[in-house]
């Protein structure tokens, strides 16, 4: 039997001052910058990592990905109970278990208790994402302004994931792979002080009951699917186990849309995807973090291991990216805020469509002035992308179901790094450091078909009316 707590209902918000509004947003931003910049710093020191623990391709993905697998399945548990039992709450929480967990992944002796120290970075990861953006969504009830924040959130976070390679190259380099992790420690401590000071409680007025079948199916599509891209080199893609892990994924997937149609409050309401804009959001976050994870990892390998490039100068060949992003997630914001998500999106899908055509054809002796532009596209369409994204989903769910809101596109972007992850591991694995460039052109071509679908995207978002 389930026993369904009420808590108690939240009396109206206090109104708070721009001041503090403002202020909500940057402790917000700094729990964002440090799950984005987790996501994306390890990328770079993954040949220092492999040699250091005497693991291969394989086992590098799931350092990887066990850590965004896990971040996937539970990011819309995490944000139906910041809902229910408190944001601020969980969102400590999960600064307090992220920041244990990074300790772990410091210390960790082999690629085992790694990946399971990467795993628990996840959970902790889970509590802070969806929660951040739900609270500056209640703290900022002002439409404009809304889309203001949120373009400063995308900003920030993508900010954080694409310059996630310039500081790992740099620790790797000075410090060793482990300070990758270290590094999270005092980040973790501030934000925990500022939260206390300056973040207010919140939760919704009706919060929804926990769906667990729900929760479980969902970590199971997740986690097979990634799973058989990162193994299907190794098994072989027509093998016995393949074929199992196919059918198993396509069983476990329809079992959690039955089980998601018969609940009263499902933990992913199967109606809100016939809302065309609400469902070209979700996959168009998947394909911008598709994009960006096989752009990352591809520059990875193919600079360090096919080049000999230095961890720091592998990481500073995607600063164009970082500027690209920076530079345009703001202003993406405000495009959004005064003539609605399309125009935002066709950029996005013009840029990354052309910085991945750019690279289609790489080989051994590319040219930095050709890998430095095609990074930078890359991320300037990385960067228009994500405020509209983020404002089409949040605005096409109950303003009380913020929190569930924020996950499901923070969902969608984590299936999209893992499976980009996968994608791009399983095009270069078995390859001689001279093949990796021609290895990796499909690669580059997936990248510039996911900008592609960004224009289809676009065509669902509504104009906005004047």
């Amino acid at each position: 039997m389930t026993t369904t707590i009420h808590p108690p209902q939240q009396t109206e918000p206090p109104v708070l001052s721009p001041r503090r509004r403002w202020t909500v947003l940057a402790v917000c931003c700094l729990s964002m910058f440090l799950v984005g910049l987790d996501t994306t710093i390890v990328n770079v020191g993954l040949p220092e990592i492999g040699r250091a623990l005497h693991i291969g391709t394989r086992s590098l993905e799931w350092t990887v990905d066990s850590y965004t697998l896990v971040l996937a399945g539970l990011l819309i548990t995490s944000g139906a109970l910041a809902d229910r039992f408190g944001r601020r709450k969980v969102f400590r929480t999960g600064l307090v278990v992220f920041g244990l967990a990074s300790v772990a992944c410091a210390l960790a002796p082999s690629v085992g208790v790694l990946v399971a120290a990467r795993a628990l970075q996840g959970v902790g990861a889970s509590m802070l994402s969806p929660v951040a953006l739900a609270i500056v969504v209640d703290a900022m009830p002002d439409p404009r302004e809304r889309a203001r924040a949120i373009g400063v959130w995308a900003a920030v976070f993508g900010l954080s994931m694409a310059a996630g390679p310039v500081t790992g190259g740099a620790l790797v380099e000075s410090l060793g792979w482990r300070s990758l992790f270290w590094v999270n420690a005092p980040v973790v401590v501030a934000a925990l002080v500022l939260t206390a000071l300056f973040v207010p409680e919140s939760r919704a007025r009706r919060a929804q009951r926990l769906d667990l079948p729900g929760q479980v199916l969902l970590t199971l599509v997740i986690a097979a699917a990634v799973g058989v891209l990162i193994e299907g080199p190794r098994i072989g893609w027509t093998s016995p186990a393949a074929l199992g892990a196919y059918a198993f994924t396509g069983l476990a997937a329809a079992a959690f849309v039955r089980v998601e149609w018969s609940r009263p409050e499902p933990l992913v309401d199967p109606r809100l995807f016939r809302r065309p804009a609400f469902t070209g959001a979700v996959l168009g976050a998947v394909a911008v973090f598709v994009a960006l994870n096989v752009t990352l990892l591809l520059n990875t390998l193919y600079l360090q291991d096919g080049r000999g490039w230095t961890p720091l100068a592998a990481g500073l060949a995607t600063l164009p990216m970082a500027v690209g992003a920076t530079l345009c997630a703001p202003w993406s914001g405000r495009l959004v805020g005064r003539t609605g998500p399309r125009p935002p999106l066709l950029a996005a899908g013009a840029s990354m469509t052309a910085g991945g055509l750019c690279l289609t054809g790489l080989d051994q002796d590319t040219g930095v002035l050709l890998l430095l532009p095609a990074y930078a596209l890359i991320g300037i369409g990385f960067g228009f992308a994500n405020a509209p994204i983020t404002n089409t989903a949040v605005s096409g769910l109950p303003a009380g179901r913020a929190g569930v809101a924020g996950a499901i596109t923070s969902t969608a972007r984590q299936l999209g790094a893992a499976l980009g992850i996968a994608v791009a591991g399983g095009l270069v694995a078995g390859s001689a450091p001279a093949g990796l460039a021609h290895a990796s052109r499909p690669g580059w071509a997936l990248v510039a078909l996911c900008g592609l679908s960004l224009f289809a995207v676009a065509s669902t978002s509504r104009p906005k009316r004047t």
